[in-house]
């Protein structure tokens, strides 16, 4: 009779070891999915600079998918990447024109043309009267992209030779996501309502 009223005093103490070992298993997979899924599926990375306003501001953090995941661009992406004879940094560019096609830019009105239509580009700051050097038109090379900012005359892009067209290996991956918004430009609060899905 003893003995099996310490077997039941002692069932509750085995519970609640079972309970935190289970708790602990759930917690360590959990870290374990984050850190697999930030290593091979998505980055954080931050915005610097102002060259792509007004879609995004200095400051802000990006969800970039793994360009291991997706590495089709079209026109219009807004990806990230690194190319050390431009920059050490990472930088963020929107993709205007992918390979085979061709672009022109119509410096004194300000136009970008991609095979030989006029693109019209609501994200923009203002027209592209900005020359950087490279010689247009020019055909984007196979496996390549052609990008710039939306701050058209204060972004350092495709336009400029150092950078030129991209080829996509240089690509760390496409910015999907507004995670944490940077402080505005004008009144340096930040606009949580930002945050969302940007393209």
């Amino acid at each position: 009779m003893q003995n099996e009223t310490e077997t039941q005093n002692n069932l509750p103490e085995a519970k609640k070891g079972r309970d935190l070992f289970e708790w602990v298993q759930a917690l360590v997979c959990s870290v374990l999915t984050v850190v697999l899924i930030f290593t091979f599926a998505v980055r954080l990375i931050g915005v610097d600079g102002h060259s792509m306003l007004p879609t995004l501001q200095h400051g802000d953090r990006l969800l970039v998918l793994n360009s291991m995941l997706d590495h089709n661009y079209a026109p219009g992406d807004i990806v990230v990447l690194r190319k050390e004879s431009f920059l050490n940094e990472p930088i963020v560019k929107r993709v205007i024109a992918t390979e085979g096609q061709s672009v022109d830019i119509d410096f004194l009105n300000g136009v970008v043309y991609v095979d030989g239509e006029a693109l019209e580009e609501p994200y923009i700051n203002e027209p592209t009267f900005v020359d950087e050097g490279t010689e247009f038109p020019l055909t984007v090379p196979e496996n390549s992209i052609f990008v710039m900012g939306d701050n058209r005359n204060h972004s350092g892009d495709s336009r400029d030779g150092r950078l030129g067209t991209i080829d996509t290996r240089y690509v760390i991956g496409k910015a999907v996501i507004l995670a944490f918004p940077g402080p505005d430009v004008m009144s340096e609060r930040r606009e949580f309502s930002r945050i969302g899905w940007i393209g």
